[in-house]
């Protein structure tokens, strides 16, 4: 247990970049390091990005929509053969040890509906080359919202892993440059997810008096991709109307190396963006990634009410190399990932990380230890 049971929750000292000076291409490279290397949060967020604010408003509600939506309608979109990796998706994920019925995600690719023509291949990679999937008849604004809100997090994206770049390099010669930045910019198999949770069933008594906290929302675990861009959560009561969160103590938690306990909180106007394993064992473990969860709306006001989000996983396609730059040792990459300071139920880098795997067969693995 980590002795969590006896941490206090801290609110998180986020980083916060400015739109404006990651376009202009100021060096941010300290907020980076601060965010993002072994002490930080494995977390920051952008503010000032243009559109966002409307974008978020069209595409969350959505979210909410397509969830209370029939089960045989929703079941129409559901994708057995890509492992769920494209449609609607519900208890399928195992985390903590049990399926997880506590969120629906709608998956798909945020830029290409269809990324790859060969079927030969499509049919080797379902999970990241199947053509999109979308409800065009039951919800047919999904697709748009879903698409403009997944196209301009990638850019963003982009100029954030330019700045990643740019404080690896500095840190450690060897690094390839703009490894980030390409596989951002080139990678046809993104992934996003626009993620409905349900009202706890139980929303009686608040738990962060127990922060041991197994996430009631979403379970403890780290981003096994380079680089996640990821909306503010919005809620949604019964009536599908937005509300503000019910419950100040439920949210994003991360588990800092320090082996606290912080909570995450941003304002709905910041686009936040969060390292991924894939990025930590190419930088060599300049940059780490952070064990995160979500903890449910609890207490009389969280009764019918929701969480919206969206998640957008940029990541390398499959056949890219897991590999490390010269001269860095494989224990080095994994030092903010060994168990001491993982919660339990995420499995250790090491335990799913050889050098020598592609990072199809690195999903692979991760996806079975956690489903």
């Amino acid at each position: 247990d980590l002795g969590m049971s006896a941490v206090e929750v801290i609110a998180g000292d986020i980083v916060v970049l400015d739109y404006q000076k990651l376009v202009q291409g100021d060096d941010l490279s300290e907020s980076i390091g601060k965010a993002f290397g072994f002490d930080g949060l494995g977390l920051l967020v952008v503010k000032g990005v243009p559109n966002f604010t409307d974008l978020r408003q069209k595409l969350l509600p959505l979210s909410h929509k397509f969830a209370n939506l029939p089960e045989e309608i929703k079941e129409k979109t559901v994708h057995k053969d890509s492992f769920y990796s494209f449609g609607w998706s519900h208890g399928k994920e195992v985390l903590e040890g049990k399926p997880d019925v506590s969120k629906g995600s709608y998956y798909n690719n945020p830029i290409h509906n269809r990324p790859i023509e060969d079927e030969e291949i499509i049919k080797k990679y379902p999970a990241f080359a199947h053509p999109n999937i979308w409800p065009t008849e039951d919800l047919p604004d999904l697709e748009g919202a879903f698409l403009d809100m997944g196209r301009l997090i990638v850019d963003v994206g982009t100029l954030v892993a330019q700045q990643c770049d740019r404080y690896v390099s500095k840190t450690l010669p060897s690094y390839a440059q703009s490894r980030l930045q390409s596989i951002v910019t080139s990678s046809k198999t993104h992934k996003a997810r626009l993620l409905h949770y349900f009202p706890l069933a139980n929303t009686l008594e608040s738990d962060t008096t127990n922060p041991e906290l197994s996430g009631s929302w979403c379970g403890w675990h780290n981003d096994h991709g380079s680089l996640t861009g990821l909306v503010p959560a919005m809620y949604i009561d019964a009536n599908g109307n937005p509300v503000a969160n019910p419950d100040p103590s439920s949210g994003l938690y991360i588990r800092s190396r320090s082996g606290q306990l912080i909570q995450a909180k941003f304002p709905g106007d910041h686009l936040a963006f969060q390292i991924g394993e894939t990025a930590q064992i190419h930088s060599g473990g300049t940059l780490q990634a952070t064990p995160h969860c979500v903890i449910g709306a609890r207490g009389p006001a969280a009764v019918g009410i929701s969480r919206e989000t969206f998640a957008v996983f940029m990541e390398p396609m499959w056949d890219e190399k897991m590999d490390i730059p010269s001269g860095v040792l494989e224990t080095e990459v994994g030092k903010g990932s060994t168990s001491q300071y993982l919660p339990k139920g995420v499995p250790s880098l090491a335990s799913r990380w050889k050098g020598d795997q592609d990072f199809g067969m690195f999903t692979e693995i991760t996806l079975k230890s956690y489903y």
